[in-house]
C-alpha cells in the first residue's frame, strides 16, 4: 500500500480500514500510526464514526481490543458484527486473542 502525500489523512485511514480482511482487526492507534499520526487515535475514532458506512469499521478496536459504544447500536452491535465474522470474546467484551486476530498490511 502506497500513501501519496498529497492524500489527506481521512483517506489515508478510509484506504487502510477498507483493506482490513474479513475476520481480522486493526486498533486504532495502530491505524492513525501507519496513516502518519501516531497520536490521532482518537481522530482515526470520529473519521469511523462519521466515515463511509460502506467501510468495515467493525473491524476497528481499541489497543485492548475493545469495542466502541459510538459503533451504530453501540458495543452489542459492534460484538455482533465482529462475531459474524469469527472473531471471538472474553468475558470482559474485548476481542479474546488480540494478537491472533490483529491486523498489519505488508507496506
Amino acid at each position: 500500500m502506497e500513501f501519496k502525500s498529497e492524500d489527506g489523512f481521512r483517506a489515508r485511514v478510509e484506504l487502510m480500514v477498507s483493506q482490513i480482511p474479513f475476520g481480522r482487526v486493526m486498533t486504532y492507534g495502530q491505524i492513525a500510526a501507519l496513516c502518519g499520526n501516531a497520536r490521532a487515535a482518537r481522530i482515526v475514532g470520529g473519521i469511523a464514526h462519521f466515515g463511509d458506512p460502506d467501510i468495515p469499521w467493525q473491524r476497528v478496536v481499541n489497543k485492548r481490543g475493545g469495542l466502541a459504544s459510538g459503533y451504530p447500536g453501540g458495543r452489542r452491535e459492534h460484538m455482533k458484527a465482529l462475531m459474524e465474522e469469527g472473531v471471538a470474546f472474553d468475558e470482559n467484551d474485548c476481542v479474546r486473542d488480540l494478537n491472533n486476530v490483529l491486523w498489519s498490511p505488508s507496506l
